[in-house]
């Protein structure tokens, strides 16, 4: 075992979903061991048991090799790893609960794009399988800023290629098929056989994994299990750079997958992963479903799938994805929770029991089968919707709307925004609050404004600052957030929403339907001045 003098290094301050930087800062001197270090300090590492695995993005493979030598150097008893170094997100916290580990190391930047000059990412997940609270990212973050050396064990690499277990040092290694106990879980939530016959029946797929982490899974999964035709998974190995793309499963991202879905002799139905695994897009034959709809077409049909026959003990939602999942929830008579966004909010709810599926409008849903969102769980558990209800998808959004009314729901996006001026845009907004309610805009009246805050209505904890809201009389809502997931600059996230009771209008084009929303947004916000942006990047 060495100890390595280092200095503090300022600025790793994880947030929700980790450490995020750009490659090369994480490849730059003892800057991934800073933070291991930190983390293995804040957390302990004696006599204990970790899960270890990553998207497979460019560094994967030479930071598990530190992290390993390292959790060795602490005293860990064994580390847990997916073969290559590989585990999507939800199968690690698959792991981490089905082996009641101690927690586990995630190498990932979500859906950002990979490669020598793009993104990479570390976090934590506690023994729960959720990502770490604010309050151990908080203490890793201050750790880093103190440490002055850090330990690593000299030793060879671990074959990561090979499944078995390995000694390094006093500590256990065992290498781990990423993929079967994960496909296990999914046979005990999902009728296999139905979705079998359902594809032994001509039903067809395209499913693009986005040169990413969920490829294998996909693969073996739909294809090997269920019996879909080779290839229905597409861009199904995952790569260091994913492939050149950017793995973020979106109409934008996603455009080629898109473009076939609204084609001439498009598949019965389409969907698509991201980087890690735990989001997911859903397309029909000719329609796109939101992932606030499909949030709620989720709920409201999770009873036809074996794992969730009993019903739902409640849904939970972030507060801005729209609120179509609620009036399932009125509908169900069962628990509705609005929290902020960040998926450790979900953990306790699903922890406490008072929720059974949750979903953020980022293209993530998940349930408490683990503590993480998981994008192949939502596409299976369509799948086994559409095997039982023997409707396309269209039928099923159109009768889903039709019962509980449509909420007009989408996101702009305005990426790479200069920190000071969307700082400055968040600041003036907020100081307007008091005097918005009243006001008319675009023909629409402010009824109420504020800037969200969150009790934990399970450990009591309060969240502030968590989005600003303005609320107009007739039930249209915008949302105004910045977002930490990328690694330039600030992303503004404006989310708009507008109800329609029905049937009337219900098959309006969202962005039509949402004009007098958008226009809202920018006046009241000055969107334009601030950031010198009249349209955003992407729209989902």
């Amino acid at each position: 075992m060495t100890k390595v003098d280092t200095t503090p290094i300022a600025g790793q301050k994880p947030g929700t979903s980790g450490l995020r930087k750009k490659t090369p800062v994480f490849m730059g001197r003892h800057y991934l061991e800073n933070f291991v270090q930190s983390l293995f300090d804040v957390v302990g590492a004696g006599g204990k048991t970790f899960v270890l695995g990553g998207d497979g993005r460019y560094f994967n493979d030479r930071a598990a090799q530190v992290i390993l030598r390292m959790a060795a150097a602490n005293g860990a008893a064994r580390v847990i790893v997916g073969q290559g170094a590989i585990l999507s997100t939800p199968a690690a916290s698959h792991l981490i609960r089905l082996n009641k580990t101690d927690g586990g190391i995630i190498m990932s930047a979500s859906h950002n794009p990979g490669g020598p000059e793009e993104d990479f990412g570390v976090k934590f997940n506690m023994p729960n399988g959720g990502p770490a609270p604010e309050a151990v990212t908080e203490a890793m973050y201050r750790r880093t800023t103190e440490i002055t050396a850090y330990h690593i064990l000299e030793a060879q690499d671990v074959d990561l290629g090979r499944i078995g277990r390995q000694r390094l040092g006093d500590m256990a290694v065992d290498v781990v098929d990423p993929v079967a106990e994960y496909a296990a879980l999914m046979e005990t939530l999902f009728d296999f056989p139905a979705i079998a016959a359902m594809f032994g029946a001509g039903f067809r797929m395209r499913m693009d994994a986005m040169c990413a982490v969920t490829g294998p899974y996909a693969t073996e999964i739909l294809e090997n299990r269920l019996g879909a035709a080779p290839g229905t998974v597409i861009n199904g190995t995952p790569l260091p750079d994913f492939g050149g793309m950017h793995p973020d499963p979106n109409p934008t991202w996603a455009r080629a997958l898109m473009d076939e879905m609204f084609g001439p002799d498009a598949p019965d139905f389409g969907a698509a992963s991201d980087g890690d695994g735990d989001r997911n897009m859903v397309v029909g034959r000719g329609i796109y479903v939101s992932p606030s709809d499909s949030l709620a077409v989720l709920a409201a049909n999770a009873h036809l799938a074996p794992g969730y026959r009993a019903g739902l003990k409640g849904v939970a939602r972030s507060m801005p994805t729209s609120a179509a999942a609620d009036r399932v929830a009125d509908a169900l008579k069962i628990g509705k929770y609005e929290t902020p966004t960040g998926w450790k909010f979900f953990g306790n709810l699903l922890d406490a029991g008072r929720a059974t599926i949750c979903g953020e409008e980022s293209f993530g849903t998940g349930s408490d089968h683990v503590r993480e969102k998981d994008g192949l769980w939502a596409i299976l558990l369509w799948l086994n919707i559409l095997a039982v209800r023997k409707q396309p998808v269209a039928d099923i959004l159109g009768e889903h709307w039709a019962t509980y009314g449509r909420n007009y729901y989408s996101r702009h996006d305005f990426e790479a925004v200069a920190t000071d001026r969307a700082d400055a845009m968040m600041a003036a907004l907020r100081a307007s609050l008091a005097g918005l309610p009243g006001r008319t805009v675009e023909g629409m009246t402010v009824s109420a404004a504020d800037d969200f805050a969150y009790t934990d209505p399970v450990d009591g904890s309060v969240s502030q600052k968590q989005g600003v809201r303005v609320l107009f009389a007739d039930g249209s809502r915008i949302v105004y957030r910045l977002s930490g997931t990328g690694t330039e600059g600030a992303t503004l996230r404006v989310y708009l929403e507008r109800y329609a009771a029905g049937p009337d209008g219900l098959h309006l084009d969202a962005q039509e339907a949402l004009a007098p929303v958008i226009r809202a947004a920018h006046t009241l916000a000055d969107i334009g001045a601030h950031t010198g942006r009249s349209d955003p990047d992407v729209i989902t």
